[in-house]
């Protein structure tokens, strides 16, 4: 589904390029790596509610209980293949969906760049070479007939070419025009009485053409869902660094004006501090009024100072934050794959319902509840509103309370919710 998703909404960035079908292929691939991060953790859940309903509705459960054999114990292997799919997730997320993530964004971004390919239709401009414009009346399987073409704006000089026939190549990196019994119009723009006419029997152009082909690059700049954990920690102390260099600035500009080098909190602390020390510089009898407004001035310039040396600081953290939320979000979705299983088991043993439909629009139901708190405590993050740990885990969390609840009910057979079907008497 949410390939199916990906896919309609991604057919038409390829659509009308040219490209190859192992391309389009590569393409497709390479973004299924984020797909199956998130389908994973719904694919264990709607899995466990499917198998424990199944049991349930066959009284399976209800026999291995007779038998001695506790839900905990039933419940071991369903946890023991949740730790299985939390490692594997874990690997997966940090290791090859980075990479995975990286060469998509480069082969999207050369997708876009690439031009369509040259579709010469007679009676209509051509606009897809780059530099001119072309028009032909006539295309006798392959030779053109009487061809105009027109160099594009922005050029020192206003070219204007003619001619009976032409035929048209197209290399790796180039377009060929072969032009017969033509001439040539050249007019500049700069100085309109400098004009000149060629005559020609045979003339021959070539166009480069790298952006019509589809040029693959390669670059070590990557955002934060492109990287490893070791990368992103980095790059979170690379930032830390920067925020020590801004405070260390902070202290001394404090100290050179005020006489205190102690480095404030916050933006609110540091105009406080300079609100105290502006009351008992007014105060102060000692000081002339010469000094009081050499003083001012000096407080003024440190004031729009400290207005730019905390925004910096600001920035830096929200740039931590992100990193840090994709760091504890590579972890946090594998484990969600054992919470799932510990919320799955005993509503799929309360439901006693193991069919297709019945575990698609539950286990949908819960993970969108779930990912929903996972995008707002990620946006929260991002934001500086909660810790990183707490917008990433919170969901974490709620699963691990409603699975212990339901799992306990499930144990003592006391089931706190009870699920009347419509088709059921």
């Amino acid at each position: 589904m949410l390939f199916i998703n990906f896919f309609l909404r991604a057919i038409d960035r390829f659509l009308g390029k040219g490209l190859s079908a192992v391309t389009i292929f590569e393409y497709l691939f390479l973004n299924f790596a984020w797909i199956l991060a998130l389908a994973v953790p719904m694919a264990v859940l709607i899995a466990t509610l499917m198998a424990f309903g199944r049991m349930s509705e066959d009284n399976e459960i209800n026999a291995m209980r007779a038998s001695g054999i506790s839900f905990t114990s039933i419940l071991k292997p369903a946890l023991i293949f949740g730790l299985i799919i939390c490692l594997s997730l874990t690997y997966f997320n940090n290791y090859i969906l980075p990479e995975m993530n990286f060469y998509a964004r480069l082969l999207q971004g050369d997708i876009h760049k690439k031009r369509p390919g040259l579709d010469i239709e007679p009676g209509h401009f051509i606009n897809s070479i780059p530099d001119y414009s072309m028009i032909i009346r006539k295309d006798n399987n392959g030779l053109m007939e009487d061809v105009r073409i027109f160099s594009k704006e922005n050029q020192e000089i206003q070219t204007s070419i003619y001619s009976l026939t032409g035929e048209l190549e197209m290399l790796d990196d180039a377009i060929v025009l072969m032009l017969y019994d033509g001439e040539i119009h050249e007019l500049d723009l700069n100085d309109y009485k400098s004009y000149r006419r060629i005559n020609f029997k045979k003339h021959k152009i070539i166009i480069p053409a790298d952006d019509m082909m589809l040029a693959r690059r390669d670059t070590s700049n990557r955002s934060d869902r492109e990287m490893t954990v070791p990368m992103m920690l980095d790059k979170k102390a690379n930032y830390n660094k920067r925020s020590d260099r801004v405070k260390s600035r902070i202290g001394r500009a404090f100290n050179k004006v005020i006489g205190d080098s102690l480095v404030p909190i916050s933006l609110d602390d540091a105009l406080l501090k300079m609100d105290n020390y502006r009351a008992e510089m007014l105060d102060n009898k000692n000081l002339t009024s010469v000094e009081q407004r050499r003083q001012e001035r000096k407080l003024k310039s440190l004031e729009r100072q400290m207005n730019n040396e905390y925004r910096l600081i600001q920035n830096y953290q929200k740039s931590q934050n992100k990193y840090a939320v994709e760091i504890h979000k590579k972890f946090s979705l594998p484990i969600a794959c054992i919470l799932f299983v510990l919320v799955g088991a005993p509503l799929g043993t309360l439901t006693r319902k193991g069919g297709f439909i019945v575990a698609l629009s539950m286990g949908f139901g819960f993970f969108l509840i779930y990912y929903i708190f996972l995008i707002g405590g990620e946006e929260l993050a991002d934001r500086n509103r909660v810790s990183p740990f707490i917008g990433m885990w919170a969901p974490n969390f709620l699963l691990l309370i409603s699975g212990i609840y339901l799992t306990l009910n499930t144990v003592r057979d006391s089931a706190s919710i009870r699920f009347n079907w419509p088709w059921k008497k």
